[in-house]
């Protein structure tokens, strides 16, 4: 017997797949925002041209990751080639490098 004990509503019991009783209707989509602007970032062109502006740069030419660097920084930011694989630490990373000007919020 294995899973996640889970209490709610004053009852315990076991959960043998937690991930599967996730209610779809309730999950919200994140996506990201250029704060200044209000902008959801629909692209990676729409991305780059925001991190251009910052003072990021691309950082090395490989074919399954876009990476950016900031020549006052140690900092980098890696994404996936493929924006349909951009995810939530993805984005967080954006927003910590890159503070008051990109925020994540509930689509």
């Amino acid at each position: 017997m294995s899973g996640v004990w889970v209490f709610k509503n004053g009852v315990v019991r076991l959960v043998e797949n937690p991930g599967a009783e996730t209610n779809i209707e309730n999950t919200k989509r994140k996506v990201l925002v250029y704060t200044p602007s209000n902008e959801v970032i629909t692209s990676y062109s729409h991305l780059q041209q925001h991190l251009y502006a910052l003072g990021w740069e691309r950082y090395y030419e490989e074919p399954h990751l876009l990476q950016f660097h900031k020549a006052s920084t140690v900092h980098l930011i890696s994404l996936p080639s493929d924006f349909s694989r951009f995810k939530l630490m993805h984005m967080y990373d954006i927003v910590v490098k890159n503070r008051n000007m990109f925020q994540v919020k509930d689509m």
